[in-house]
């Protein structure tokens, strides 16, 4: 009996130590309510705003991307018009017909024309400049101009193409010759096959359909948009602005015309509904208070409910001991574990903080290449270890049918982001080793960059952070690649190796992993094994509060390749085609191609890739566009991979430019360009992708 009051007696005493706590919470939470009342103004206005520069810039952005898709067709038009007339210089009186096909391919065009050097063809005297001018009525008008009055030798137009080669963009101007109304002007030099530079081609936009373009511009009530050229002249306002002050503002420029597009949002059209809102707050504050009393109400009725947790504790930890067993028998563990190669070397541990934790690797060999992995999810314990295993299957399924470290990270973000209720993540990185070459591809999703251990020392191997898995369906992701020497190694680590605490809470850090790394010696399993006890020596009796992950991969191929690669992966976005200059331009390097043919390859590769950019894949969907280069010692080898709808570029007849142009049928010149520069050009639908290979002798 004296036991049992004993129990009440704390039991009693427990709950009004509980009241007392609770009741100074419940005040303190009051004033902070109340405090934060005051403020609240500030931080809604603040957020509208916010919001409203987000939504304006992403529409801003849609139709900035529609005025930059128009201008870029037109430069290609008038590039493919001046690659053309380069060739027929010997036909002057055809140089209508190029211009009217010009025009009827490019309905944006207004006006198109070809302006000659002076005396060209003396028989046309010293200007000659047919153009042809759309009519208000659609019908096409042919006109000769040049002369005196009309001189257009002085025409920015014509002096800046000329000058320096390249194509260009004029300001605004009203046109009295040919469209009659204001116009912008693309000019594109035409060469001879001397590489002579004897006229000009151009094309005038006109500025008409900008206001209907603007106009779908309408966030916010009596919102406005504007658009002004580099010199501030104003080109498009669909709206009368004379009533609207003091309005928030904001711009972005048009891609290199020097065009800047902007849009105004009355202040009133943005805080009409902020006191409604502010309302609404103080109301879930209240909610809020209310929910604290009701939980430290339950929190005080549920203290005396557990004084069974050790035994259910100590179930817990028995089986966590079985899933750890489980969890390591999942990773590879057998070390060396490929003794019948000798190309390569590596060896990898993990040592959860737990009996189960989210840290993983993994590695295999297909058609002479190491696929691997390393990753660590967020948190610890059970739900780490589960996601861990999702993602190391994930990863096996995938990679089995990929070939692109870029294309593996990219759908298993996708698979894990629909699965992710929870929102763990996952820092991920994924390589491709290429054990004949040496070459590395590599794909990295939030996870830090590995080293690379070479003769010359510990350096970083360069990475594009990207987003772990599992945060965002949809996420572009990036991929990198290098090359490995023999001897070379790359160094794969969690942050458990880096943030290891000793008792005084000391970081085991970057600068102590190189130097351990640089004094160790030996196999992989040496070096990583020297490394283990490091760490070990460095914290000593500290816990250790993350799992610890490395992995170590030296290439040990000392045969000098008869190829390698490189690779590109651009979105089906007509505004990633100038990534392919760079890309042409380290193969062309890579092979010790002359600038000329590197110019054709870049052409034709343009061509090829615009295809399917344009063709494959459905207007709006977003899409990867795979290109490889195999540079081999006598050719390269170009391939072009998409995952859209079956569309064959070769199966369009070749376009006949030795017959007259309005006898020819509509389309075939790319394909064509592409056959005249590349040796072979293939197409086979192949796994539910499109495949075009291309091949250029050197």
């Amino acid at each position: 009996m004296r036991i049992k009051n004993t129990f009440d007696s704390l039991e009693k005493s427990i709950k009004k130590r509980s009241a007392w706590s609770g009741v100074m919470l419940i005040l303190v939470a009051a004033i902070t309510l109340e405090a934060t009342g005051l403020i609240q103004y500030f931080f809604a206005t603040k957020g509208l705003q916010e919001e409203a520069e987000r939504r304006t810039n992403s529409e801003m952005q849609q139709v900035s991307g529609e005025i930059e898709n128009i201008t870029y067709s037109v430069e290609k038009s008038v590039q493919s018009m001046s690659w053309i007339i380069g060739r027929e210089l010997s036909h002057p009186d055809s140089m209508f017909v190029y211009i009217k096909r010009l025009m009827e391919f490019t309905p944006s065009v207004a006006n198109s024309a070809v302006a000659f050097v002076e005396d060209f063809y003396p028989s046309k005297g010293h200007w000659y400049e047919p153009l042809i001018a759309r009519r208000e009525n659609g019908n096409l008008e042919s006109i000769v101009l040049g002369s005196e009055s009309h001189d257009y030798f002085k025409s920015s137009w014509y002096t800046e193409p000329v000058r320096t080669g390249k194509g260009c963009w004029s300001e605004p101007y009203y046109d009295e010759s040919g469209a009659k109304t204001y116009v912008v002007t693309y000019a594109y030099p035409v060469w001879d096959q001397d590489d002579n530079i004897v006229g000009v081609c151009a094309a005038d936009l006109s500025l008409g359909w900008m206001d209907d373009l603007l106009s779908s511009i309408n966030l916010y009530p009596n919102s406005f948009s504007k658009l002004v050229s580099g010199e501030g002249k104003l080109l498009a306002c669909p709206v009368d602005t004379s009533s609207v002050s003091n309005p928030l503002r904001f711009s972005t420029p048009v891609r290199n015309i020097g065009w800047r597009l902007s849009v105004g949002i009355p202040e009133e059209s943005v805080y009409k509904d902020i006191k409604r809102t502010s309302f609404l707050v103080m109301l879930l504050q209240l909610l809020g208070l209310l929910l604290i009393i009701f939980i430290l109400r339950g929190i005080v009725n549920a203290q005396m409910k557990y004084k069974k947790l050790s035994d259910k504790k100590e179930k817990m930890e028995s089986e966590l001991r079985v899933a750890h067993g489980i969890q390591m028998a999942m990773l590879p563990n057998i070390f060396p574990p490929f003794p019948e190669r000798d190309d390569i070397d590596m060896f990898a541990f993990l040592d959860p903080a737990k009996e189960v934790g989210g840290d993983l690797y993994d590695f295999y060999i297909r058609d002479n290449k190491l696929f691997f992995c390393i990753g660590d999810v967020s948190g610890k314990g059970v739900p780490a270890s589960l996601v861990m295993a999702v993602t190391r299957s994930q990863f096996r399924t995938v990679s089995a049918h990929e070939r692109s470290p870029l294309h593996i990270v990219t759908a298993m973000n996708n698979s894990m982001s629909d699965i992710n209720r929870d929102m763990m993540f996952v820092t991920f990185f994924c390589g491709i080793l290429d054990l004949l070459t040496g070459h590395l591809r590599y794909c990295n999703a939030g996870h830090n960059g590995p080293l690379l251990i070479g003769k010359d020392g510990i350096r970083q191997l360069p990475v594009i952070p990207n987003l772990p898995l599992g945060i965002m369906p949809g996420m572009a992701y990036q991929e990198q690649e290098t090359d490995l020497v023999y001897g070379e190694a790359i160094f794969l680590y969690t942050d458990g190796i880096t943030e290891a605490e000793d008792k005084d809470h000391r970081l085991f850090g970057e600068e102590r992993l190189k130097e351990t790394l640089t004094k160790a010696k030996g196999s992989a399993m040496d070096k990583l094994s020297k490394l283990k006890a490091a760490i070990s020596s460095f914290v000593g009796k500290a816990h250790q509060s993350d799992d610890m992950t490395t992995m170590l991969i030296t290439y040990m191929n000392d045969k000098n390749p008869d190829s390698f690669e490189r690779h590109l992966i651009l979105h089906n976005d007509i505004r990633q085609i100038p990534q392919l200059a760079g890309f042409i331009e380290t193969v062309a390097q890579d092979a010790r191609l002359d600038k000329s043919l590197a110019m054709s390859l870049n052409l034709a590769l343009e061509e090829a890739v615009t295809n399917v950019i344009m063709y494959a894949y459905p207007q709006g969907s977003d899409g990867l566009v795979d290109i490889e280069a195999v540079i081999r010692k006598d050719s390269i080898d170009f391939m072009v991979i998409d995952s859209g709808k079956p569309f064959d570029p070769t199966a369009v007849p070749d376009a006949n430019i030795e017959s007259a142009l309005e006898d020819r049928p509509i389309g075939g010149l790319g394909i064509f360009l592409v056959r005249n520069i590349m040796d072979t050009v293939k197409y086979e639908r192949k796994e539910g992708k499109n495949l075009l290979s291309m091949t250029k002798r050197i």
